[in-house]
């Protein structure tokens, strides 16, 4: 019999799936190589595991909240079905031209990154909205059943229709939904109206497009899934994370793949802002590290800073605009190719490279055994004393300390004219530089000084280069909360069921409409609940409202956040002062006598999350002996240093471990340097802070 109090958090990760069942107060937790060609292999291994380990059978289980990277990776490494677009004709090539914006402005040979779909998989309709929704063309059925025949023969599986100005007035695109229906059933079809009815057509209609790409894939993997999970046992409901920080059914899932994009990622957010609560941090660097990628998000007063357009696969040395755009509600975060599993090479300037190619779990970095021959970013970690080879995973994955210099050696030391352990850290500072300078840029890009956060480091890789991090950013000091291994799994059990509406309806504050906007906004919340309600049938909702205003003649809009009564009673001069309110702080000032616009209307429809207890200080600061030495590399001394070894699960609130110092546990490895001073925490939080800073 299902046990509502027990919960399973799957977090498909490119090199781990991590698994952590919650049952009351206890916690099991454990990390499984990712199985490629079946995913779900690899949750029912770990399921099976954390049940054995907390004595229930996965019957017990009342429900399973579910992240991947499956629709990211798809995108990435382009292994969608065949997918065709269907749009206005003139408009065939707007996701080949993109925007008129350089993400290189001075490289003259600057290549642009393909589009998702070849020329020859772009069709045309002869019809024509406005910009106001009304009918400038008509839409021939006829001419839709001809091009219907035309994809029947081509053999596509999934179609994206992207049509101009359709988020206005969407008639057209449901006329060749309708004649897709009827002339190809078997075919799955995403509308631009229905999966991001914004304005813009380039970000509209590569979102349909990723959408549709990756629809057949992950609609057939949440159906095996979700089988194979009745098949074990575990007869519950399942539910997915969304980009944007909450949990959706597997229909809605099925149906809008693309909102699964950040999902994994979106879990960590949720995770660190969740950690921030319970010790009451207004300013956090969350920092997420795994096998294949690092995350690195903004958090301020305990709420992730989120975003409606965001990339994917970014191509040219991480650089913004060179991706692929992402219209939907999301968490704002940087992600780069820097993980456990990125591999290493050397360029033409005889320079050392980290990523974004990733070992992953098949083969795994050199010392896994299985194959891998180049150095992997785990392989420096365990030549310069990171990591323990008996311990790694738990015991369950023992590492050749032997494969790894091997492998360190042939592709970096011999080319280089350097020993082995000079390639470790060569390749160590290359990757710590990596995931440093994106946090750097990211905080500039939000007007932030990291000087004044607490970095939240979570991830099976975090622990491990946290500090150094810290060290190269200025920041005194970083929590690794209990779980850290499994971080994103975990923040998946503390998301709540959400779902955000967005619109664009052009409206000028001289024009304003209250009227307009009530119904607006009522339509919205209808759509945002009813999507929730599929989820939860009982549990009270609320409300966020939140609009995105720019002074006209302006390129892009920023995000102002409306009360309750902001949106119940629209007022406009209450919008233009919230408008200035917002302006005045991203950009220290407003513009006097300028016209202000609206463009695009959201609201986000939740659950609401239970409060957070706020964790007591620690008085009593003790110094423990460490249960054993070994050698450990200091990056800040480029050298060899003798630090304690101590067991997380021996350590107590208010122990001290004076660094330098390893802290170990089955899922990571916390890495203290001579700079820092670890403390236990009340709640168990591994508290590292510079040496000197008070408590």
């Amino acid at each position: 019999m299902n046990d509502t109090t027990m919960r399973l958090g799957v977090d498909i990760g490119g090199t781990f799936t991590d698994v952590v069942l919650e049952t009351g107060t206890a916690r099991y937790s454990t990390k499984v190589l990712t199985t490629y060609t079946a995913p779900e292999d690899a949750i029912v291994d770990g399921m099976h595991r954390v049940c054995a380990d907390a004595g229930v059978e996965p019957g017990r289980i009342g429900q399973i909240i579910h992240g991947t990277t499956l629709a990211t990776n798809a995108l990435i490494e382009r292994r969608g079905a065949r997918t065709a677009l269907i749009t206005t004709e003139g408009f065939r090539d707007v996701i080949e031209m993109r925007s008129e914006s350089r993400f290189e402005q001075y490289d003259l040979n600057l290549s642009l990154p393909e589009p998702l779909l070849p020329r020859n998989r772009r069709y045309v309709v002869r019809e024509r909205m406005d910009a106001d929704g009304g009918v400038l063309i008509p839409l021939d059925r006829a001419e839709v059943a001809a091009l219907a025949d035309e994809l029947i023969v081509a053999g596509y599986d999934s179609i994206a229709v992207g049509l101009l100005h359709s988020y206005v007035n969407n008639a057209h695109e449901r006329l060749i939904r309708d004649v897709l229906a009827e002339r190809m059933p078997g075919v799955m079809v995403s509308l631009s109206s229905d999966v991001s009815p914004q304005m813009r057509e380039y970000e509209r209609f590569n979102t349909t497009v990723a959408n549709a790409y990756i629809k057949p894939l992950i609609k057939s993997y949440l159906g095996r899934l979700a089988q194979r999970l009745r098949d074990e046992g575990a007869d519950c409901p399942v539910f997915l994370m969304h980009s944007g920080g909450g949990i959706i059914d597997l229909a809605t899932a099925a149906e809008f793949p693309v909102r699964l994009v950040e999902s994994g990622p979106a879990g960590g957010a949720v995770f660190a802002a969740d950690i921030a609560a319970r010790h009451g941090l207004d300013r956090v660097l969350s920092f997420d590290m795994g096998g294949t990628t690092a995350k690195i998000c903004l958090i301020r007063d305990q709420t992730p800073k989120t975003a409606r357009v965001f990339e994917v696969a970014r191509t040219y040395r991480f650089k913004k605009g060179s991706g692929m755009p992402i219209s939907i509600p999301v968490i704002d975060m940087v992600e780069i190719g820097a993980g456990g599993g990125s591999l290493a090479h050397i360029d033409a300037l005889r320079q050392i490279r980290v990523g974004p190619e990733s070992a992953g779990s098949e083969p795994g970095p050199a010392c896994y055994g299985r194959g891998g021959t180049r150095p992997a970013v785990t392989d420096a970690d365990l030549v310069l004393g990171k990591l323990d080879p008996d311990g790694f995973a738990g015991g369950r994955i023992p590492l050749s300390t032997a494969q790894s210099l091997d492998a360190l050696t042939d592709t970096l030391a011999i080319p280089l004219d350097m020993s082995a352990i000079e390639a470790a850290h060569g390749l160590a500072e290359v990757v710590d530089e990596n995931m440093a300078n994106a946090a750097r840029v990211h905080a500039v890009e939000n007007g932030e000084d990291l000087a004044d956060y607490t970095m939240i480091a979570f991830g099976g890789a975090a622990p491990l280069h946290a500090a150094r991090l810290c060290e190269k950013l200025g920041i005194t000091r970083c929590l690794i909360p209990q779980g850290a291994g499994v971080g994103s799994a975990i923040g998946f059990l503390r998301a709540p069921f959400s779902f955000e509406a967005n619109r664009s309806v052009f409206m000028r504050l001289s024009d304003f409409d209250s009227g307009a906007v009530t119904a607006l906004f009522d339509e919205l919340t209808a759509e945002a609940t009813g999507f929730v309600r599929s989820c939860d049938a009982t549990a009270p909702i609320r409300a966020e409202y939140k609009i995105y205003m720019r002074y006209s003649g302006q390129g892009w809009e920023i995000p102002v956040t409306l009360t309750p009564d902001d949106a119940k009673a629209p007022d406009a001069a209450i919008y233009l002062r919230r408008f200035e309110d917002a302006y005045q702080t991203l950009f220290n000032r407003t513009v006097a006598g300028m016209e202000v616009e609206i463009t695009v209307w959201s609201v986000n429809a939740t659950t609401p999350v239970p409060p957070v207890q706020r964790e007591d200080a620690v008085t009593d600061r003790r110094d423990v002996t460490p249960s054993g030495q070994r050698d450990l590399f200091d990056a800040a001394q480029a050298r060899m240093v003798n630090a304690g070894v101590h067991r997380r699960a021996d350590l107590t609130p208010g122990d001290t471990a004076r660094g330098p110092a390893v802290i170990t546990e089955d899922e990571t490895t916390i890495i203290c340097p001579s700079s820092r001073d670890a403390v236990v925490l009340a709640d168990g939080c591994i508290d590292l802070r510079a040496k000197g800073i008070a408590p």
